[in-house]
């Protein structure tokens, strides 16, 4: 079975808005996800999302106002999809 390149995170806002973010391994999101967000899902106070493809860019999020989220594997190949 092949292995995942990274992890696409599709994170689902109130207001309808979306937004993804990508981590190497689904342990680096597990880690985010247990430590970061879980903790304060309540909370109307920013957390820090990760992004690690944009170099000197960040994002926060208030944690309360993430309605779903969705995790890709996204698997890098050398054929040409499109």
């Amino acid at each position: 079975m092949p292995k995942p390149s990274e992890f696409a995170v599709h994170l689902l806002l109130k207001g309808g808005h979306r937004e993804e973010v990508r981590f190497p391994t689904i342990q680096d999101f597990q880690k985010w996800y247990s430590s970061e967000l879980m903790p304060k899902a309540t909370s109307d106070d920013f957390i820090t999302v990760p992004i690690k493809n944009l170099q000197g860019e960040y994002m926060v999020a208030r944690p309360s106002s993430i309605l779903a989220i969705r995790v890709e594997p996204v698997f890098s190949s050398s054929v040409d999809r499109f």
